[in-house]
């Protein structure tokens, strides 16, 4: 069963009113009754009911009435109608309406049981659909997309006009900088953020594959194409398609890319027939495009059609103020679903990720968080915690000759030390020594500021 709910039933015969409710009540749910439209109206508005049993035929405000009012009051419940044979052709147009479904009566318990079994079904899975769509909205919102530095803000604020727009983006960058979640944020802060966003990776397929996956196929297009298919554009018509590394795509792909741009229109792999389709195109590439066309492997004016407006994104190296935000929010992320008590990220370790070049970007950083978090044992992530490739630059402090003679333990206190006191400079000076943002940055609270303002003999200014 969908689970208890509260159900109105409407009908001008209350033997069919209270006959309705007794079978209600057995199946284990809250039926609440009317006999006639006008007490339903009022039920509708008190009662928010998870689903509405009514009759169609009935005096003054008959079923079609209520449910334009169930539409207008809540629109979420369902309406199932209960009708006569003779006015079956009635209920069909009731549905086209916006009902769910009808029954005929007379109907049986199971029969009933049936019937909103499927709608409470229905509600619940358009709830979660909704819901899901809310979290997505979140999740993508301008202010998640991590930065404070200045090349960000700069990106913040061509993202937020073009998602206004309807004209195609070109993202540049290197790998892991997060190409996707800004053409994701594009999509849902736009007019179409109610259909489909639709990502295709240009460089995981071969060329033939990758056609029938755009553009779909015909019945017998090619070896064991045993039914006909659409392709992604036709998916999603109506919203957005992101072609990730389309700096991949060969040379026919490429022409038929530009004829989907200029046409709006795609033909499917064996067939003869143009089908048209309404997406917003976002590309994204590692690539320099540019020099592409000027080697001859990117057309020059499929290059003009994608980069009608083009967003470079900054490597995470060109934006060391960005990594301690970006780590404390995958290190709260990875602690919230590891369980274990782990309090923050120690200055001597966020040092060391603020010194490493990272190739690989945020996904980069974000997998090194993730391990962090797996191995800790302290209740703060430590350097020893950290991969040995960003470890090594510690371990560099300790080779100078001015320390190879002293004990390990102390020279690694110095070498902490040292690492503690060039840290915490650096952050005072990118917060122009404002003790309360150096703070947030960093993750831990104004008493630690002070005490290592205190230890190393500094002053905030």
């Amino acid at each position: 069963m969908a689970g208890a709910a509260r159900i109105l039933v409407v009908d001008d015969e209350p033997d069919m009113v209270e006959t309705v409710a007794r079978i209600l009540t057995r199946l284990g749910h809250e039926p609440v009754t009317a006999t006639e439209g006008g007490a339903a109206v009022e039920l509708l508005e008190r009662e928010r009911p998870d689903l509405v049993l009514t009759d169609l035929r009935m005096p003054g405000m008959d079923g079609l009435a209520v449910l334009k009012e169930v539409k207008r009051i809540n629109p979420e419940a369902p309406v199932v109608l209960f009708t006569a044979h003779a006015t079956i052709e009635t209920a069909v147009e009731a549905i086209k309406a916006g009902a769910f479904d009808y029954i005929t009566k007379p109907f049986t318990a199971d029969q009933l049981q049936v019937v909103i079994e499927r709608a409470l079904t229905q509600r619940r899975l358009r709830e979660e659909n909704r819901r899901l769509k809310e979290q997505l909205q979140e999740s993508y919102r301008f202010e998640n997309i991590i930065g404070r530095s200045l090349p960000m803000l700069q990106v913040f604020e061509v993202v937020k006009k073009v998602a206004r727009s309807e004209a195609n983006v070109l993202i540049v960058g290197e790998s892991g900088t997060g190409k996707e979640l800004v053409a994701r944020s594009i999509h849902v802060n736009s007019a179409r953020a109610a259909k489909p966003f639709i990502p295709v990776d240009c460089a995981s397929l071969p060329e033939n594959l990758l056609e029938s996956e755009l553009f779909g196929h015909e019945k017998g297009a090619f070896t064991g194409a045993h039914m006909a298919r659409p392709g992604l554009f036709e998916y999603g018509n109506g919203g957005t398609v992101f072609l990730d590394e389309v700096g991949d795509l060969g040379g026919n792909l490429q022409a038929k890319l530009l004829r989907v741009l200029q046409e709006r229109q795609i033909r499917r792999v064996g067939s003869n027939r143009f089908i048209s389709v309404d997406v917003r195109v976002i590309s994204a590439t590692n690539r320099d495009l540019a020099e592409g066309v000027k080697r001859g492997e990117f057309r020059e004016d499929l290059f003009y059609r994608l980069n009608v407006i083009s967003i470079p994104l900054p490597p995470l190296r060109d934006r060391k103020g960005d990594i301690p935000l970006i780590a404390h929010h995958y290190f709260q992320r990875y602690v919230g679903s590891s369980g274990k008590k782990i309090t923050g990220i120690s200055l001597e370790a966020l040092a060391l990720l603020e010194a490493h070049s990272w190739p690989g970007n945020v996904r980069e950083l974000q997998n090194v968080i993730e391990r962090a978090v797996v191995l800790a044992e302290k209740e703060t992530l430590l350097p020893e915690d950290l991969p040995e490739h960003i470890r090594a630059r510690e371990a560099g402090a300790l080779r100078p000759e001015s320390r190879a003679d002293l004990p390990m333990k102390r020279a690694k206190d110095e070498s902490n030390r040292t690492f503690e006191k060039e840290y915490l400079v650096s952050l005072l000076k990118r917060h122009q020594g404002n003790i309360s943002q150096a703070a947030r940055a960093a993750g831990v609270d104004r008493k630690t500021i002070h005490r290592l303002l205190k230890k190393h003999d500094l002053d905030a200014s």
